[in-house]
């Protein structure tokens, strides 16, 4: 099987605040089955998002997420993009299935939700400091997945955050679903995550061990990207 000479991505922006501003990029695309397995790290590498999907199948929801450098067997801000995505298109999901396994989605107005398991996240080294102001002076770590965080408002469960995928190619993302995911596994509360420049996200368990994960999602642009050159 040849790798498509173009390949249609669409570019979004997953968990902007209300404002619109900040924000994770990330690159779907949706005909996915036309892209050769070989084919999948290298094209994730070159687009150089926090993750790109691939969508297999939208109408069973069958999807793959990569790093520019792993796959991944789920992540946050990939499900609930993608999840907005198909729903934009006419086709919207009730879940998707990525390799970890079945994500549950479901839609509001302004909010696209999915649910994960806070052990399908990666592993993670968090680490709790004292204040917001801690977190915005972290050092940038070299090497591993930390997740730094603090309260903002503990008895409101407003949360302060920074993540450093470093070992998934990735110095620092914006909006980390699937930490997020994973820190209310910690907890057992909901929250209201304040990442990165100016993102947010929305997360509390629902039962059965599973987190529901929310957040906004707007288009950027939509792109052909050649083939093999």
């Amino acid at each position: 099987m040849l790798c498509p000479m173009s390949i249609e991505v669409h570019e979004l922006l997953v968990f902007p605040g209300p404002d619109g501003r900040a924000g994770n990029p990330l690159g779907v695309i949706l005909d996915g089955a036309r892209v050769p397995d070989a084919d999948r790290q290298r094209i994730a590498a070159e687009l150089n998002y926090s993750e790109t999907v691939f969508v297999d199948d939208a109408a069973t929801g069958a999807i793959r997420i990569f790093t520019p450098a792993a796959e991944l067997p789920f992540a946050g801000h990939p499900t609930v993009g993608t999840a907005w995505l198909l729903a934009q298109e006419g086709t919207p999901a009730t879940a998707l299935r990525p390799p970890a396994g079945t994500v549950p989605v479901r839609y509001e107005p302004e909010l696209t939700w999915v649910s994960g398991r806070p052990e399908w996240a990666p592993p993670i080294n968090f680490r709790q400091l004292a204040s917001a102001a801690e977190v915005d002076a972290y050092p940038q770590p070299t090497e591993g997945n930390t997740y730094v965080w603090a309260w903002i408002d503990e008895a409101a469960g407003v949360v302060r955050s920074r993540s450093f995928p470093v070992a998934l190619g990735i110095s620092e993302d914006e909006a980390t679903g699937a930490a997020a995911v994973a820190l209310v596994g910690q907890v057992q509360r909901r929250v209201e995550i304040h990442q990165g420049v100016g993102s947010v996200l929305v997360a509390g368990p629902t039962g059965e061990g599973l987190v529901e994960l929310g957040g906004r999602v707007s288009a950027v642009r939509r792109f052909a990207l050649d083939g093999p050159r």
